[in-house]
């Protein structure tokens, strides 16, 4: 049998017990031990424990459970209402500004948490009542944060970016640098949008505030400042080469717990325990699906599968931009069905020699990667942000949480388009700061 004809049969395969419901992780430990057993023996499955942990033994790995706690930490604390709060008392007066405020509440949150449900969680319980109460369309109001809280996988540090960097062999901290532009990018699309929505729709300034000064509107941002500061500590000695993703990451999970401690006196045992059993849960799953993709890609490596789909791919005698987007079509499909952190470990290795071969530049492809995940995250079937607003909301019903956030879905699409037009959104800081 064909080495394509195995890999239609192991898509075919891993689709049908993806969607039973089974773990991610146990879903491909099970179709890479099948496949394995059925086309080369039984005795092959010997080795299979070495070739899981074998996945795990990267150091860059510790980065990954170090940034989760991180996250943790600043979701589990007030700070998503503070950085809400100081936002809106800024930008009030502005046309749509609350909608506005929401974005760039999980933008900025979205970078200090890594996380997109824990983003569209804390900054959905404050923002989606508050924009209904004063007027807002409930569509505009779920799909503004649904958004907005996908900016999670994006802006470093990101999750995602450390998966793709490790599975691919590239830089971690050039993969942040290259989200920093296209992140903002995003977040200043889905403001136009909002702006464009208030007025086409005949929205005025909230005038519900009472006029504020300078030292009110500075008083709340002030709690948050300092976790904006380890973040820019965080890519400072990253791109700076001070030190290794791991070592960034374990300084910046524990002063994120230090602060958090200290600014919402969350001292308590039971609160600190809060933190890590989630961070920990988080970390495990994750380290699962690692440790399972790298089984699932011997599998299709020791069957020739890999080899065989790259090589028919570069003898198609296409044009470079075509098959960019088959790739996209590609990806975009996947992150309907798959978690990004699964699409990455299974996709990026087959794919990365392709893009090298096109002439494409991989922190670039990154990034439009990591957008294509960001749609499947407000997309059914899986469509994580959806479900936490739905569960934030549920008075306004998934199909209007949907239409609302089709928008900014068709956003991301222009975000893409616009990074083909101008590659030098995600590759011109890290040119600058990398050489």
């Amino acid at each position: 049998m064909s080495p394509l004809i195995i890999g239609l049969l192991i898509a075919i395969t891993t689709v049908v017990v993806l969607a039973s419901g089974i773990p991610v992780a146990f879903g491909l430990v099970a179709v890479a031990l099948g496949f394995l057993a059925i086309f080369d023996g039984i005795e092959s499955l010997t080795i299979t424990g070495e070739l899981f942990f074998s996945g795990l033994a990267d150091f860059t790995l510790v980065s990954i459970p170090m940034f989760i706690a991180m996250g943790a930490a600043v979701a589990a604390s007030p700070a998503g209402g503070d950085l809400y709060g100081a936002l809106d008392r800024w930008l009030h007066r502005v046309p749509g500004g609350l909608a506005i405020s929401n974005i760039g509440a999980c933008a900025i949150f979205a970078a200090l948490s890594g996380s997109s449900p824990a983003t569209c969680a804390a900054i959905g319980k404050m923002g989606i009542p508050e924009m209904r109460k004063r007027g807002y369309p409930a569509g505009l109001a779920t799909g503004s944060i649904a958004a907005g809280g996908t900016l999670g996988i994006l802006i470093p540090p990101s999750v995602t970016m450390i998966v793709y960097g490790i599975s691919t062999g590239t830089s971690i901290g050039r993969l942040f640098v290259a989200g920093i532009l296209p992140g903002i990018m995003l977040t200043a699309l889905f403001s136009a949008w909002s702006i464009f929505y208030a007025w086409k729709d005949g929205f005025q300034a909230e005038q519900e505030h009472q006029e504020l000064n300078l030292r009110q509107k500075l008083e709340q941002a002030a709690r948050v400042l300092p976790f904006l500061l380890i973040v820019a500590g965080i890519l400072f000695v990253l791109y700076g080469g001070v030190a290794t993703p791991s070592e960034a990451a374990g300084v910046g999970a524990m002063l994120c717990v230090f602060m958090v401690a200290v600014i919402y006196r969350m001292w308590s045992p039971h609160k600190l325990w809060r933190i890590l059993s989630s961070s920990t849960r988080e970390s495990v799953m994750i380290m699962m699906i690692i440790g399972a993709a790298a089984l699932f890609s011997y599998m299709l490596s020791y069957l020739f599968v890999t080899q065989s789909i790259a090589l028919s791919i570069a003898a198609l005698e296409i044009n470079r931009w075509l098959l960019l987007a088959m790739i996209n079509l590609f990806l975009l499909v996947a992150g309907f069905f798959l978690p990004p952190v699964a699409v990455i470990l299974m996709a990026a290795p087959i794919l990365m020699p392709i893009v090298l071969q096109a002439g494409f530049d991989p922190y670039w492809f990154a990034v439009v990667l990591t957008i294509n995940m960001e749609i499947g995250l407000i997309t059914p079937p899986v469509g994580l942000n959806l479900y936490v607003i739905d569960g934030i909301a549920p008075d306004v019903g998934l199909p209007q949480i949907l239409r609302g956030a089709l928008p900014y879905v068709l956003l991301m699409v222009l975000g893409i388009v616009l990074l083909c037009f101008f590659p030098q959104i995600a590759t011109w800081l890290p040119d600058l700061f990398f050489g």
